[in-house]
């Protein structure tokens, strides 16, 4: 096998940190995808690799390339609470955007840009980008997408792999409540969330499969990895995954989010959701379900959004996202006094309310119409 010298069973790529008291479970790392644009006309700029250099040194760390030359993430530390992890990422926001200012750059963050072309796409030019392209070749060149990603810290390896198997079933819900990308190309696609399909393109993506245990998961990445079929675990773009290095379960599946209200309620969901199936496996039994049921969740929330009706593999019935959520909300409220984020888990209900595939058609319908509508994305990054 070509390759397969790198890594041996119980490869070191798969090592759990050992945390301490000062690093305890349930910390936070947020991660948000951040579209670059021209202030004259709202196109999509691709300066990624003009910018970063020009970042303050004190922030240009935590803001990193991504696959396109008109995206970029930022990223903060290691939180133990939503707020803190909230006005870091303000932090962030405000210097990418002065950054942006003393380039001729506005910036703003949304699931799409409305009326990109994949002909105006250029990659970045990075080691990663040039590995990506040689592997995904011209799919690589579609449309950026921009997505919000929440770490949250574990204990162990066996406890973060039984979270992952339980919050593949919340994965549609989270995106029915994220979903933030309803224009592709200049047009309306009827769908709330675009970026769903559109990200699908890449390989690995999606809802992953149920493991058995931590070793079945790492056999099964440690084979691809050392066939060389990609270089190493984070080019699984799975909705939800495990990352050893920083010992967290990452989730995925979110549109990034127009204001950071939103995210910080969106952040919050996913830290209380991940403390209640760690101490009550609230979601053990529906876990087990067919794949299938995962899959069409995750399309009737791309498709729906807010009115999405998810079906309920313990009940064989569908319901609509606000019932659900008035189930669970009430579950979650004492994990988020102990968290620190009640405030925060609140803003779902208003999230639910006017979600941001709502709010850009309605800013969509200006007089400016979809330039106009990125105009106000940057207004309000």
């Amino acid at each position: 096998m070509s390759g397969a010298g790198r890594h041996d069973a119980g490869e070191d790529w798969a090592a759990w940190p050992t945390r301490t008291a000062a690093d305890p479970a349930f910390t936070l790392g947020v991660e948000e995808e951040v579209m670059l644009l021209s202030p004259i006309g709202w196109n999509l700029e691709q300066a990624a690799d003009e910018l970063l250099p020009r970042m303050d040194p004190e922030v240009r760390r935590q803001v990193c390339p991504e696959t396109h030359a008109a995206s970029i993430e930022i990223g903060t530390g290691i939180h133990r609470t939503v707020d803190a992890a909230r006005r870091e990422l303000r932090v962030l926001r405000d210097a990418v955007t002065r950054t942006g200012r003393r380039s001729d750059l506005a910036v703003a963050s949304a699931g799409t840009h409305p009326f990109a072309v994949w002909r105006e796409t250029a990659l970045g030019r990075g080691p990663r980008q040039v590995e990506m392209y040689g592997s995904m070749r011209e799919l690589a060149r579609r449309e950026p997408t921009f997505a919000l990603h929440v770490h949250v810290g574990l204990p162990d390896p066996d406890s973060a792999m039984r979270i992952f198997n339980r919050m593949r079933v919340h994965l549609p819900m989270l995106l029915a409540l994220s979903a933030n990308s309803p224009f592709w190309q200049g047009r309306d696609t009827g769908l709330a969330s675009a970026r769903t399909p559109l990200f699908q393109a890449f390989p690995r993506v999606g809802i992953p499969r149920r493991f058995d245990d931590y070793a079945q998961w790492v056999a099964a990445v440690d084979m691809l990895i050392a066939c060389d079929a990609f270089p190493d675990a984070s080019y699984l773009w799975w909705d939800v995954r495990l990352q050893p290095r920083f010992g967290t379960i990452e989730v995925r599946i979110m549109d990034a989010q127009i204001d950071l209200d939103a995210t910080a309620s969106l952040v919050a969901l996913v830290q209380c959701l991940v403390r209640l199936e760690h101490e009550e496996a609230w979601a053990e039994p529906a876990s087990r379900a067919p794949q299938e049921i995962w899959e069409e969740n995750r399309f009737i929330a791309a498709r729906d959004g807010h009115d999405a009706r998810l079906i309920v593999a313990t009940d064989g019935c569908r319901v609509p996202l606000r019932e659900r959520l008035a189930t669970l909300l009430p579950r979650l409220r004492p994990h988020a006094q102990d968290l620190g984020c009640v405030e925060e888990l609140e803003g779902v209900e208003r999230l639910l309310e006017d979600p941001g595939a709502v709010q850009q058609r309605r800013l969509a319908l200006g007089s400016e119409r979809l330039p106009g509508l990125v105009r106000e994305l940057s207004g309000r990054f």
